[in-house]
Order: structure tokens, then C-alpha cells, then sequence
């Protein structure tokens, strides 16, 4: 179950229906596509890691949506204008039938955008109990046995907890008193995480990364993961960033630019909304260079990040990245990186793959936060006496180790002094 059906949510259905049917390969997909080495390097074990761990096929998954509009996912797919006319048309029938139920929306929390079809209710209390009520007859009427919840809404204004994030009755006295403090995509993660279902958030928002919320999807047996989907300029910097590090390269500066035309570039162009994407975006760099440890190399460092609406680009994105670097004796030099990208077809992968690895979680009996899966994300939700780990490489090896811990293989640790003794 997708909240909103903009670009990303209808390259992901569209693209999961053309893979199911053989007319493309799911390029992106860990959980289609990747392997986990098992043991050491010389057994010669990598299985696929849809053949290690028991996840859902792609001919069982099914498609429902909220949405502001109410375009079918066919009418939905073309607008958003990502994937070929051509291909579109070989899923027809199926998008088609995929008609949004109307969605919470307030224009307080999504300032660009109005829409028509939009639930209604006395408070925000019962316009969660539409959604579950949604969710159950999505269940029902399509024979299903399990759900997941995925926030693909555009991104909202900035908020930070206050006391009504604090306890879920002070949560729920919130919804029933309309508070400002509780946004659309808290209803949804609100009802998502009472029925006792797996809650992501793709968006950078805050939505269930609060205490009341983190302790719901405890008590409920829900697994939560978020926030804000690791997709063109801030997955370059997490592949970037490291290596540097790893080499002790100074960086003195590092500016980001993009040009994004699609929704989410249009609703970004508010500076409420664009405030909760930069605090996703810049975060990054500091915790990898970790300046405290190495203030010589990253102490002054210069992040800017910028977001630009240019409607001609869609969904092309462009991320440009000029980086001031510090070598030997103090020697300036620059790397400048340059990635033409598509903003949807980088995200829709990841919506499988947390499809996928969510509900194997939730069979595994796993609750609340997820931290194994913030190899997704730009701003990884993580326990609050711990910092977030945003280097890629280390997030790929916890997921993989996870998934080992979960059939009960060895860890991997790449120590290998075995080979040598």
C-alpha cells in the first residue's frame, strides 16, 4: 500500500508488473538481483538472495494507493512521464485498475500542491480509522495475508518532536484535538503501525521517527524503517565520502546543486519543505567524515546543498557536485561529479526491495526500528543512543550480516587471516 501515487509509486508498480511479465530485468533490486557470500572465500558460496531468505515472490505482491488525485495508476504512470509510453501500454489493463482511494491531506504540511480527492473527517483520530478501514477492505477483497505501508507522499514542512510525539496518548489526544504537531503521513504511519503492519517512510519528513510512534510499532510487532530514499546526489556522496576518508583526503569544501522538475521538485520549491530535505542531505557528510575524530582533515568543511525547480528536466534529474580536497603537505585539488539521473527509476528499486525486506521482517518477528535496511536511506532512522551510520559499504555489510544472522550463517568479518596461517 503506497501513500500517493506520483512518480515513484507508479514506476514501481509499472516496473514490478513489466518484470513479472519478462519484458525488463529488475536493475537495482537487492533482493532480485543480489548476492550474499556465505562462509569463507574459497567455498564458493553466493546465493541470490531471494533464493537464501524466504521473500515474497513478485507474482504475489498487489498494488492499492491514497492519492490526492484521483488518475488511475495508468492515467498516474503517464502524467509522471518516466516510464516509455510503449511499455506502459503492455501493462494497460492492470494500472488501470488501480484506482487511489482519496487521501489525508492538509495543504498546511504540502504547500505546493491541492488536490480533489481527499478524505474528510472530525479530527485526525478518525481520519486514521479511514485509512484502517481502507486496509482492511484492500485485504479482504484481494484474499491477502499480509500488508506494508510505504510513504511515497511528496516531502512535508519541517517539524521536530514536541511533547505530543512523546506518549501515544498524548499522540492520540493530539489527533483528536487537530493539532498542528501531527501531520498527514503521522495518520498514516499511526494506522499502519495499530494494525500491526510494517510502516517505511520514503520522504524526509518526520512521520513515526518520534517516541509515542516507536513505541507503538513495538508493542504492535510493526518493523519501521526510514527516512528520505538514498537515490541520485546523496547515494554518490555515500559512495564518494567514504573512500575519501578511508585515504585521510582533506575536504575543505563540498557544494551540491540540483535540477529537478516533477512534483517533488515543485512541492521542494517551498523553503518549508526544501528545510526538511537539506536536513536530510547535509547530515550525511558529517557523520561519515566524523570531523570530531579527524578535525584536521574535515573540522571547516563547507557543505552547501541546493534544489532548484526547473519544470523542462521532469523527472531528469541533475546532480552537480564540486568538492575542494586537501592532499599531501596541504596540495589543493578538486573532484567535480556530474550525474544525469532519473530521479524515479533510481527510487523504485528501493521501494521493492523495502517491500520485500519488510515483510520478511515482520515473519522473522522483528519489531520497531530497522536499522539493517538504512543502507536505503539518507536519513536513517536509528536508536536514539546511537548515531546514524551513512557510509554504504558499512550499511550493505549490516544488512547482509542481518540476513546471514537470520538463517543462523557466520557473520562475515573480511578478516581472513585464515588464508594465511
Amino acid at each position: 500500500m503506497l501513500v500517493g501515487m506520483g512518480a515513484v509509486s507508479t514506476t514501481f508498480i509499472a516496473g514490478t508488473l513489466l518484470i513479472k511479465k519478462g519484458l525488463a530485468p529488475p536493475i537495482g533490486s537487492l533482493a532480485e538481483m543480489g548476492t550474499v557470500r556465505l562462509g569463507k572465500r574459497t567455498e564458493g558460496r553466493s546465493p541470490l538472495i531471494k533464493d537464501f531468505v524466504p521473500l515474497a515472490g513478485l507474482d504475489d505482491l498487489v498494488f492499492g494507493a491514497w492519492d490526492i488525485f484521483e488518475d488511475n495508476g495508468f492515467e498516474a504512470a503517464t502524467t509522471a512521464g518516466v516510464i516509455e509510453p510503449a511499455l506502459l501500454e503492455q501493462i494497460r489493463p492492470e494500472l488501470e485498475a488501480i484506482k487511489p482511494w482519496p487521501a489525508v491531506f492538509d495543504q498546511r504540511y504540502v504547500k505546493r500542491l491541492m488536490g480533489t480527492n481527499i478524505k474528510t473527517g472530525a479530527n485526525k483520530l478518525e481520519l486514521a480509522e479511514q485509512i484502517r478501514d481502507d486496509m482492511r477492505r484492500f485485504k479482504e477483497t484481494n484474499q491477502l495475508d499480509r500488508l506494508v505501508m510505504i510513504w511515497c507522499g511528496s516531502t512535508e514542512i519541517f517539524l521536530t518532536p514536541s511533547d505530543a510525539h512523546q506518549s501515544i496518548e498524548a499522540f492520540e489526544a493530539a489527533m483528536k484535538a487537530n493539532a498542528h504537531e501531527i501531520s498527514s503521513s503521522m495518520v498514516y504511519a499511526y494506522a499502519a503501525l495499530k494494525e500491526g503492519i510494517p510502516y517505511a517512510n520514503a520522504a524526509p519528513n518526520l512521520s513515526a521517527d518520534f517516541p509515542a510512534l516507536d513505541q507503538l510499532a513495538i508493542d504492535n510487532g510493526s518493523p519501521v524503517c526510514g527516512k528520505d530514499l538514498k537515490t541520485g546526489q546523496t547515494l554518490i556522496k555515500t559512495i564518494i565520502a567514504p573512500g575519501l576518508k578511508a585515504r585521510l583526503i582533506g575536504v575543505s569544501g563540498w557544494y551540491s546543486t540540483n535540477i529537478l522538475g516533477n512534483r517533488d521538485g515543485e512541492v521542494l520549491d517551498d523553503p518549508e519543505s526544501f528545510k526538511t530535505k537539506e536536513e536530510s542531505k547535509k547530515s550525511v557528510l558529517d557523520y561519515i567524515l566524523q570531523p570530531d575524530l579527524y578535525p584536521t582533515l574535515y573540522k571547516d568543511l563547507c557543505h552547501v546543498v541546493r534544489i532548484n525547480y526547473y519544470p523542462p528536466r521532469g523527472d531528469n534529474k541533475e546532480g552537480w557536485d564540486n568538492i575542494d580536497l586537501v592532499g599531501w603537505l596541504g596540495y589543493p585539488m578538486q573532484l567535480k561529479i556530474n550525474f544525469l539521473c532519473r530521479d524515479s527509476i533510481l527510487a523504485a528499486p528501493i521501494v521493492l526491495d523495502l517491500v520485500l525486506f519488510l515483510d520478511l521482517a515482520k515473519r522473522a518477528g522483528m519489531s520497531g526500528i530497522q536499522e539493517w535496511l538504512s543502507f536505503y536511506f539518507k536519513s536513517p532512522v536509528h536508536a536514539p543512543d546511537v548515531y546514524p551510520e551513512h557510509d554504504l559499504f558499512i550499511q550493505l555489510m549490516k544488512l547482509k550480516n542481518t540476513l546471514r544472522f537470520m538463517r543462523g550463517e557466520e557473520l562475515i568479518t573480511h578478516l581472513g587471516l585464515e588464508y594465511y596461517d
